[in-house]
């Protein structure tokens, strides 16, 4: 799919998201650093990987994060619902081992509006829900000149509009830019340059 130029669609607030791919860490960073306020991120005792401060410090201040590890996914989804319900944070991130059921989907969507939260679940392929309201796929593209650059698309959104975006994360303005793809670009570079 050919990238589009405009800028991607933010998610929308106070309901739930989930992306998935091997971009989906940097994604949740991206969107953690567009939010106000803390972030929790609730991930499983026994996930052997974690966060590492030093590197998301580029994005979103590791002093934001408030990191719960859940002993069961029992408990995480039922961490997940209570934080989103409570409304004490910004944005929820989450990182479920299964796949959520319908019911568990759902009342995660009512967690979400009851506390105007925002919550992101990182999934693995193919074991979304069909309560939440967009899921992306998002993958790094290789780039010396640029580490942070992304491929993210939004392949199932309730309000019907999809696309690809080419991303990268702006250090100094502490957004989220579009990249048009090589050799597409609308306007002649300049020479000098």
């Amino acid at each position: 799919m050919r990238p589009d130029p405009s800028p991607p669609p933010p998610l929308v607030p106070a309901r739930v998201h989930e992306a998935t791919g091997p971009g989906a860490v940097a994604f949740a960073l991206m969107q953690a650093a567009r939010q106000t306020g803390p972030v929790a991120w609730i991930a499983p005792a026994h996930e052997a990987t974690g966060l590492l401060p030093a590197g998301m410090a580029r994005i979103v201040s590791p002093a934001r994060i408030m990191l719960v590890r859940a002993p069961s996914e029992t408990d995480l989804l039922w961490s997940v619902e209570e934080v989103l319900r409570s409304g004490a944070v910004g944005m929820v991130i989450a990182s479920p081992s299964k796949p959520l059921s319908l019911t568990a989907g759902r009342r995660l969507q009512l967690a979400a509006e009851a506390g105007r939260t925002l919550g992101l679940l990182l999934i693995r392929e193919g074991a979304g829900s069909n309560a939440v309201e967009t899921r992306w796929h998002c993958a790094p593209i290789w780039d010396e000149r640029i580490s942070t650059l992304q491929e993210w698309s939004l392949i199932r959104n309730k309000k019907g509009t999809s696309g690809t975006w080419a991303v990268h994360w702006h250090d100094t303005s502490r957004s989220v830019r579009v990249v048009s793809t090589a050799g597409e670009r609308t306007l002649v570079a300049d020479p000098a340059h």
